[in-house]
């Protein structure tokens, strides 16, 4: 019986984050320009090389679209900071790991699915075909999740502090170099012509582990930081 309220509050929290980014969207399409000028540019600077191009496109593609979903991270939680809504939402009669999944899903929602969406078609710049693309869409689909959710815990230390969002990417950046590693994996994988399917499951395996610690992290951190 509890899980129904719990799950009405995360609608509702989900619903309420999506609606206050849509009013500030200029930061979603900022995400997504900034995608496709990091994986644009690379194409012009290396040169024709087709081999070459395919070779790097897993690589530079996951870490464009890694950067892109750190940028909102420091605002996970300071916009609510800032106003005391934060504080409120805490009191709430839920966990306070509730809150945190669904910040998390609206921060999926807004800018994850677009980077996933767009990664892709941006990836037929250099010259991969067949499975390659849908390969690397279901990597990010799988992998941006785990680096939501390990920012969250970043962007809940560093609440409060002046040059939040420097702070954050240092703390977690390193937490995101297994997600990448099994990401990039994947498509070059399929790229090189073998499975993915080892890659995908720990992607998979990563984003359980995270889903299972990072909210319950955040959470203390969050309560730590309101202290």
């Amino acid at each position: 019986m509890k899980a129904l309220p719990r799950l009405g509050m995360v609608r509702w929290l989900v619903w309420r984050d999506v609606t206050l980014t849509w009013r500030r969207r200029s930061d979603a399409v900022a995400t997504l320009v900034f995608l496709v000028m990091v994986v644009s540019l690379f194409p012009l600077t290396v040169g024709p090389d087709s081999r070459l191009l395919q070779s790097i496109a897993p690589g530079v593609v996951w870490v464009a679209a890694l950067l892109a979903s750190t940028m909102g991270l420091s605002r996970l939680f300071s916009d609510d900071y800032a106003d005391g809504t934060l504080e409120q939402l805490l009191l709430l009669p839920q966990p306070v790991y509730v809150v945190v999944l669904a910040k998390v899903l609206a921060q999926w929602i807004v800018f994850a699915v677009p980077l996933a969406a767009l990664a892709p078609v941006l990836a037929l710049q250099f010259g991969l075909s067949h499975d390659t693309p849908l390969v690397l869409t279901a990597s990010l689909v799988l992998g941006i999740p785990t680096i939501l959710l390990i920012g969250s815990v970043g962007a809940a230390l560093t609440l409060g502090l002046r040059g939040a969002a420097s702070l954050t990417s240092l703390l977690v950046m390193p937490l995101y170099i297994p997600t990448l590693i099994f990401g990039a994996g994947a498509a070059h994988a399929s790229l090189g012509g073998g499975s993915p399917a080892a890659n995908m499951r720990l992607l998979g395996a990563t984003l359980i582990l995270a889903l299972v610690f990072a909210p319950w992290a955040a959470s203390a951190a969050l309560k730590v930081s309101l202290e």
